[in-house]
């Protein structure tokens, strides 16, 4: 009985990896066609071919973040109300 698991898996793992192979071989096919595809509108048209480029700025998400407020400019820290401070009572602890 074990033999015949261990055969069952084997092939679910081998069919499992052929459908990855196979889905990986679509998405080739694919970009090489739409590759193809631009590569000629690109002759047809008489403009050089231009490779995809992907422009990274690595301070922008640094910027997002640090960026200030709507209502504070970078050189002034936020300031609060004091309307919007709440004392609290301090009680002893309960033993």
């Amino acid at each position: 009985m074990q033999t015949v698991l261990s055969f069952l898996v084997r092939l679910v793992l081998l069919a499992a990896g052929l459908v990855f192979a196979a889905s990986l071989l679509v998405a080739l096919a694919f970009f090489a066609v739409f590759w193809a595809l631009r590569y000629g509108w690109a002759r047809l048209t008489g403009r050089p071919v231009a490779p995809f480029v992907m422009h990274i700025n690595p301070r922008a998400g640094f910027g997002r973040v640090y960026r200030p407020g709507p209502s504070q400019t970078a050189d002034e820290p936020a300031r609060r109300d004091l309307a919007d401070v709440t004392d609290v009572e301090i009680k002893e602890p309960r033993s």
